[in-house]
């Protein structure tokens, strides 16, 4: 698949001291102390410094320039004015665990940021995981919480981040080694990478929330990896652009529609809005997408575009638990009827809705690969439980009776099971049952996650589903998720990507009818006026 175009719009200085104390010479011999002189002199030795790349070493648009952590051989950092480029050497152990050591060129500012680089590395390096990049950290201690954007010599590329002081580092990797450009961005406590070949469009790696207040350092890094050496990288296209300062209360939501490739894990933007939309599905002849927005449908090319309004009619308070039916001509959607939330079905080119159950709330999620059934979750008793219904409608059927929420079933392509979430053992993980219901068995059993909205591969193979946090209840919004991937076979589930998101992420069937690709959304909360 090529990759989807989108428009990008993320897009005191330091002298060292010379000594200028007049002393005894030509000047002071024979013509004895001339002021006037004396101040043009001093006007022309600074104007000469300022415009030169090999006088006073000048720092650019940045404040000052510092070693942070044990270095034991100090790093350096200067601009070049005829190249605009910034050439940093540095020392230190890591950028890693509890503690880091490296050459900082920083300036302290408040806000939100956009930072963006090319880096070079000079020579071939004492040690493949030397570290350049960009930096947003508290504090200049050593064991200070940060977020960073980095390139290590060997072309991994990370973001990396310490939530706490002196808490552990951890990482977001990029699918892509050593990209041309990588950038750095700052909303409010959220942190996000981006990579690119040409500087003009990004593609996303992930998100994370460091809680960092104002005012931050932020700037250029470089660490050798080896406290015994120095490395140097120069870093060109640098690009430090302010977003404003932002309350939480003014931030407005960010959705982007997304794909990511299951195999390399690329993240490709189709579509992004400044308003808030949710739970794509791929169409079945995997043409465009569908998503809620504000109560209603709309439809987007796979290869991007302006969306278009899916006509449903009196259906105007949809929510998020929609889908395409196998054959792809009829679409089942949940409308809120009078309060309650209520299944339908229509053409998936648009129609009047047929209502097909009678009681609510219901929120439908699966539809049975013979087209005969719809899977939900509904409330009943005060109990949220998995239920079946024909597509004609009639008598409901349950499936689980477990206390507790079961939630967001959804068929394996050939009928046999329904995958689903379910919290009976005190924390969300994905379950499978056979279609009737019976041999309702647990799948994931990760103790650092809550699972939720497992959608099964057209081809059965790999099960998708959304991971919190365990200590988040229920699915909330704006949270750090990632996107895991199971084999049905049951080995262990690996991390497609990390992103800031949850409800609405990908609540619904999404996989693309090849099954090479997932559609979800992200959300950022910007500043009104950020630019983006």
């Amino acid at each position: 698949m090529n990759p989807y175009n989108y428009d990008s719009k993320f897009q005191k200085k330091q002298y060292q001291q010379k000594d200028t104390t007049m002393k005894p010479g030509v000047f002071t011999t024979f013509f004895g102390f001339n002021p006037i002189l004396s101040l043009l002199l001093i006007t022309f030795s600074v104007t000469f410094l300022m415009q030169s790349d090999t006088g006073a070493q000048s720092i650019g648009i940045f404040d000052n320039t510092s070693d942070v952590g044990m270095v034991t051989h100090a790093g350096s950092a200067r601009f070049a004015k005829s190249s605009k480029e910034y050439q940093i050497t540095g020392g230190g152990e890591n950028i890693w665990g509890q503690k880091d050591a490296f050459q900082y060129l920083w300036k302290k500012e408040s806000g939100d940021f956009s930072l963006t680089t090319r880096i070079r590395w000079i020579g071939d390096g004492k040690n493949a995981h030397r570290k350049a990049g960009w930096m947003i950290r508290q504090s200049l201690t050593a064991d200070s919480a940060y977020a960073d954007s980095v390139i290590h010599g060997d072309g991994l590329t990370s973001l990396q981040f310490r939530k706490t002081i002196g808490g552990p580092t951890e990482e977001i990797k990029s699918p892509v080694s050593a990209p041309d450009f990588i950038q750095l961005e700052r909303h409010g406590d959220v942190f996000s990478m981006y990579i690119s070949k040409d500087g003009k469009e990004f593609q996303p790696v992930g998100s994370v929330s460091v809680p960092i207040v104002d005012p931050v350092y932020a700037g250029l890094v470089v660490c050798s990896h080896d406290d015994t050496t120095t490395e140097t990288a120069i870093f060109s296209k640098v690009d430090f652009k302010a977003l404003g300062i932002h309350k939480m209360e003014d931030r407005i939501i960010e959705s982007s529609l997304e794909i990511i490739s299951v195999e390399t894990c690329q993240r490709q933007i189709v579509y992004r809005s400044l308003k808030h939309f949710e739970a794509p599905n791929w169409s079945r002849d995997g043409k465009y997408l569908l998503f809620n927005s504000e109560g209603k449908l709309y439809t987007t090319p796979v290869t991007g575009g302006k969306p278009t309004q899916l006509n449903t009619d009196f259906a105007n308070h949809c929510n998020n638990d929609h889908g395409f039916s196998p054959d792809g001509k009829m679409l089942a959607i949940s409308h809120h009827h009078e309060g309650n939330s209520l299944i339908y079905i229509l053409p998936a080119t648009g129609g009047t809705p047929r209502q097909v159950t009678e009681l609510g709330p219901s929120y439908w999620h699966g539809w049975s690969p013979d087209g005969k059934t719809l899977a939900y979750c509904t409330e009943r008793n005060g109990n949220y439980d998995i239920y079946t219904i024909p597509v004609e409608g009639g008598r409901e059927t349950r499936l689980t009776v477990a206390e507790g929420l079961d939630d967001g079933p959804d068929y394996s392509p050939d009928g046999k099971y329904i995958y689903f979430n379910s919290e009976r053992t005190g924390v969300m993980k994905i379950w499978r049952m056979d279609s009737n219901g019976t041999n309702q068995t647990q799948i994931t059993n990760d103790e650092q996650y809550a699972d939720w909205f497992p959608h099964p591969a057209g081809d059965g193979k790999q099960i998708v589903f959304l991971s919190y946090d365990k200590d988040v209840k229920g699915h909330p919004a704006n949270k750090d998720v990632a996107l895991r991937i199971i084999p049905s076979s049951g080995e262990k589930p690996r991390v497609l990507t990390r992103l800031f998101g949850g409800q609405g992420t990908i609540n619904v069937p999404s996989w693309s009818p090849d099954n090479k690709y997932i559609a979800f959304v992200s959300y950022l909360l910007v500043g009104k006026d950020s630019g983006n």
